[in-house]
């Protein structure tokens, strides 16, 4: 039979292989594309598992974390504001550049501030921990893009990630437009530059601000350190805490695509947008690609860097592994190059 004989020998002929494939009722394994690509898992469940629970974080996030931005601060403090349009500061005119007329609108008071820098902060961080272990808990696209380049996640896993968090932002700038009366959304989270900034200006702080918080996710999530401890997520949350603490009065302190084009989309002021793409998918690339390749490209520990006598076993083991995986590449390319 031609199944017994191209496995009888390594070399069979070519037409015994053609026959073994033509008749073998077992499914051939995944090409390298397909395997790149991401094709090969797109019909698990845990597949659109991930995706969804990409969309469902994104969503809650944004719901949750739009609502600091609301005008409910006056009426809290007992102040009055128009019922057609707000008159106190929101988070939201923070963000903006100028009004209608072109006059400067003033940042938010510092204890405002803390409030959004909190509620940013914590949500993410309680995201990153619900939903971390089904799909990563990306919940922007700019973390997304870093983990594309650094080959951490397939191209089309990749794309519906991003196309889910999206879709997620609108739902949740919808809902939280939905549930606030209309003299209390403000902008609604809009984020514009500052009027005193360029858009030169802005573009490198959005820039700056994402590589803080992407090299923060990768040097935290990396799985070949050994001296980590404490909460991955609530690291994570910390890392947005300060980059809104410092970023609210410059551009609002998007580091999220996703964060704006919600509330763009919904709101329909897509005035300055593409600096809250621009800039944080920039920052997100620079900061994946300095970690992986210059300042931790083989995992080694830093100069400064002690481990534990306990943990020298592992990581002689893992060093072992890592040289012995080098070899089998080098001797797979060897191979390539001679067919």
């Amino acid at each position: 039979m031609p199944d017994e004989q191209s496995r009888g020998t390594i070399g069979g002929s070519r037409s015994n292989v053609r026959a073994t494939m033509g008749s073998s009722s077992r499914p051939s394994a995944p090409g390298a594309a397909s395997i790149l690509m991401g094709t090969d898992k797109i019909g698990s469940k845990e597949f659109w598992r991930a995706v969804s629970s990409e969309f469902m974080a994104t969503l809650l996030f944004v719901f949750i974390s739009l609502g600091s931005t609301t005008d409910w601060h006056s009426a809290i403090t007992g102040t009055t504001t128009a019922t057609t349009a707000p008159t106190a500061t929101t988070a939201a005119e923070a963000s903006a550049s100028t009004s209608d007329a072109g006059t400067a609108k003033p940042p938010p008071s510092p204890d405002h501030r803390v409030v959004i820098s909190l509620c940013f902060g914590l949500t993410i961080a309680t995201m990153v921990q619900c939903f971390g272990h089904i799909s990563g808990g990306h919940i922007n696209p700019a973390v997304t893009a870093a983990m594309l380049v650094t080959k951490k996640v397939s191209v089309v896993k990749g794309l519906l990630y991003i196309v889910a968090q999206m879709v997620g932002a609108i739902a949740g700038s919808g809902f939280m437009y939905l549930v606030t009366p209309t003299g209390r959304r403000g902008a609604l989270g809009v984020c514009k530059v500052q009027g005193d900034l360029t858009v030169g200006h802005g573009l490198l702080v959005e820039l700056l601000l994402t590589l803080q918080l992407v090299f923060t996710i990768f040097a935290t999530c990396d799985a070949k350190r050994t001296d980590l401890s404490g909460s991955a997520s609530l690291a994570i949350g910390l890392s947005v805490t300060i980059g809104h603490l410092f970023g609210i009065p410059y551009t609002g302190a998007s580091m999220n695509p996703a964060r704006s084009f919600g509330p763009a989309v919904v709101t329909g002021n897509f005035d300055q947008h593409w600096v809250y793409w621009v800039g944080p998918v920039l920052g997100a690339v620079v900061a994946g690609l300095l970690y992986e390749f210059l300042f931790c490209p083989d995992g080694k520990p830093g100069s400064g860097q002690v481990i534990p006598k306990d943990q020298m076993g592992a990581y002689r083991d893992m060093e072992l592994a890592r040289r012995k995986k080098r070899t089998e590449r080098k001797d797979a390319r060897e191979v390539l190059s001679t067919v």
